[in-house]
Formats: C-alpha cells, structure tokens, sequence
C-alpha cells in the first residue's frame, strides 16, 4: 500500500461520518483524490499527499483542477517523517505550491480535519 494509500485509510477511520469514495480517474487529469459527503449533505473534494519535506509536487492539471474550483475542495498533506497532517482549501493551491508545507493550513492535524469537515 503506498504513502497516500495509506493516509486515505487513517482519513477513513478518524472521519467516520463522512462518507468516503475514491476516484480514479485517468480520463480526467487534475481530478482530487476524493469525493465526499458529510451528513448535512454537503459534498466535497479532498486531494491526497504525501511529503518527506517541506516540498509538495502537484501537477498542472491538479492545480489547474483547484484554481477553477476553489470551494468545497480541499488539499490533505500528511509529513512522512513528522506525522503531521495539514488540511488546506483548493484556494491555496497556488501559495501551496510555492511555499510548501510550511504554509499556515486550515487545520493542523486529523481531529481538526474532522470538526471542519463535519461541519461544512
């Protein structure tokens, strides 16, 4: 199971009101990693990473994905050798990909993650 694998599946059991799908698309470019929906009937977007450092790597066609849809989408980092979790809005995609992971996120770690999703 790979880094991002692995990260959808502690998404999974620390978020468990949420209800989780996992696309795969390889038809269209740039799609997030996840489609989501919490129980007030709100959907939206989570796109996994995964980063040994302060850089995170995102296609033209993921970011290109988050500047022309930047509500209800979120970024999910996890910090491989930290453990850290950052959830960032699609908004950020732009200062995400210039500044990294040390950008200030919405949420810092997985119960954060939680109480704003939940409450969308």
């Amino acid at each position: 199971m790979g880094p991002e694998a692995k990260l959808y599946q502690k998404l999974k059991r620390k978020l468990p009101k949420i209800s989780w799908i996992r696309l795969e698309n390889n038809s269209l470019l740039g799609t997030p990693d996840l489609l989501a929906c919490n129980t007030s009937g709100h959907f939206f977007t989570v796109e996994l990473k995964v980063t040994k450092g302060n850089k995170v790597r995102f296609s033209p066609h993921q970011i290109a994905f988050h500047v022309k849809h930047p509500n209800n989408t979120f970024i999910c980092i996890e910090h491989l050798s930290s453990g850290t979790v950052k959830l960032f809005r699609g908004s950020q995609i732009m200062e995400l990909a210039a500044c990294g992971f040390k950008l200030d996120a919405c949420c810092l770690g997985l119960d954060a993650c939680r109480l704003l999703l939940e409450d969308l």
